[in-house]
């Protein structure tokens, strides 16, 4: 460990500096630090400041929303919600027990137990979340309509102040689209895709086609190609747009250019889970040239004195 306490800097008038960066120890740093920022936390002088990035971030800690969010045992995307959320927006994620069975119809019941979301629920508060989101699709549609609403149900009983599902934000993201009749493209065995199907169909969703990958595991390795192979012989000049069910599948990157090539809205489940769980409290998901996204994005407040307003969307760097 370095014991290098010199306190040495440079000298504002030109005289002779102290020790090269590389030297310096964490003591030097600290002062060189607090040098920048001035006594007691206060900000530096203009010629103090000079060359300092973003000198207005010390001056007032931004505030921070949460939202939190129960995923499958094998969830593998976290990256993926993050990219829908805006800056100042934390996720909370938490995994649903464990289950020894492929992605199949018994996975799917499993993983809806309202007991387990309860619980999952109860370990979320702690960061005192504003809405907490069930991020698994078929463990949310399996048991049809009724199943969804008692899972969300079982969510708000725990302690949530607001909640969302993945197959209620889907039913909810085709009524803000317009769109009733839709291709459907799962990873699911058939059986778990006919589930969905039917879950559909009871909120008055037509599916004029759908097609299943018939995986039973490792969703999450599916690429961008297969999907976008999947979407094209889902598609159908009647279908009104497309649903990409399964949280475990990727799909950020290739929304807004499968719109543009298929001339509709393309839906995925990522999407309709963070869409909706920010809609729940007031917020705005990221995405840029997504259908969903832009078409239900707050419109712009006209600006004092008659000037052109500012969007109230979230405003972020692009995102790689």
């Amino acid at each position: 460990m370095r014991t290098d306490h010199s306190t040495g800097g440079p000298d504002c008038g030109g005289g002779r500096g102290g020790p090269p960066d590389a030297a310096r120890g964490p003591e030097a740093e600290r002062n060189a630090s607090l040098s920048l920022l001035g006594e007691r936390g206060f900000l530096p002088d203009r010629r103090t400041a000079e060359g300092l990035v973003e000198i207005s971030a010390v001056a007032e800690t931004p505030s921070q929303s949460g939202v939190g969010v129960i995923a499958p045992y094998d969830f593998a995307l976290d990256r993926e919600l993050w990219r829908w959320a805006p800056d100042d927006v934390s996720l909370y994620v938490t995994r649903l027990p464990f289950v020894p069975v492929p992605v199949t119809v018994d996975q799917a019941s499993a993983l809806s137990d309202g007991e387990g979301a309860a619980r999952a629920t109860r370990d979320l508060l702690a960061p005192e979340p504003l809405v907490v989101g069930y991020a698994c699709a078929s463990g949310s549609f399996v048991h049809g309509a009724q199943g969804q609403r008692r899972l969300r149900q079982a969510i708000l009983d725990a302690g949530a102040p607001a909640a969302v599902t993945t197959s209620g934000a889907t039913v909810e993201a085709l009524e803000a689209v317009g769109a009733r009749r839709i291709a459907v493209v799962t990873p699911y065995v058939d059986s778990v895709t006919e589930r969905l199907v039917a879950f559909l169909g009871e909120h008055g969703a037509d599916a004029v086609s759908a097609v299943g990958l018939g995986l039973l595991d490792h969703i999450w390795k599916v690429s961008y190609a297969e999907v976008v192979e999947a979407v094209r012989s889902a598609d159908r000049p009647e279908a009104e747009a497309v649903y990409i069910s399964c949280t475990n599948v990727l799909t950020y990157d290739i929304i807004a250019p499968l719109e543009r090539m298929l001339g509709k809205p393309v839906l995925a489940a990522n999407q309709v889970t963070m869409w909706a769980a920010l809609k729940a409290v007031g917020r705005h998901p990221v995405g840029a040239g997504q259908h969903l996204v832009e078409a239900t994005a707050p419109r712009e407040r006209p600006a004092a004195g008659g000037g052109r307003g500012t969007p109230s969307t979230e405003r972020r760097s692009a995102r790689t």
